[in-house]
């Protein structure tokens, strides 16, 4: 046990986000999520994590992408589906307090966010169980 990683950050998760480089972008996808599909990379498995969790575990150790417009991407709804806004309200909750700026969320459409998916560093599918609560984290430099 490693004092100040919280315990939702597995070691295999915390190797991953070392060997991220600046731009390299990570999936932390609901429990729906065809990972196995879509996550050619790394697909790690953190069942009953919620995504909040991970994100509060993640962003004291993982700075977001400050050269990017958005270095959070989400899915849109399909058409005919609604978002649920509580959602991304507990995931800025658990992000905001590890960055200097509320950072900026993208939406994509559901199949343009597929093709991105396919080129993150790695996917890690946890127990969310929220529609469309899947988020892309975009990692960014450290500062000095």
């Amino acid at each position: 046990m490693l004092k100040g990683i919280h315990p939702a950050i597995s070691p295999e998760l915390l190797a991953v986000l070392s060997r991220m480089g600046h731009g390299d972008e990570i999936l932390f996808a609901d429990a729906h999520f065809p990972a196995e599909t879509f996550g050619k990379n790394v697909v790690l498995r953190a069942d009953g994590v919620n995504i909040d969790t991970l994100l509060g575990g993640t962003l004291p150790l993982f700075e977001l992408d400050a050269y990017c417009e958005c270095p959070l991407v989400m899915m849109q709804a399909v058409e005919g589906d609604e978002l649920d806004p509580g959602v991304e309200a507990k995931y800025m909750a658990a992000i905001t307090p590890h960055t200097n700026t509320v950072p900026a969320l993208e939406r994509m459409e559901r199949f343009a966010f597929y093709e991105r998916v396919e080129k993150c560093f790695a996917v890690v599918l946890t127990g969310e169980v929220a529609k469309y609560g899947n988020i892309i984290l975009k990692k960014g430099v450290t500062p000095v």
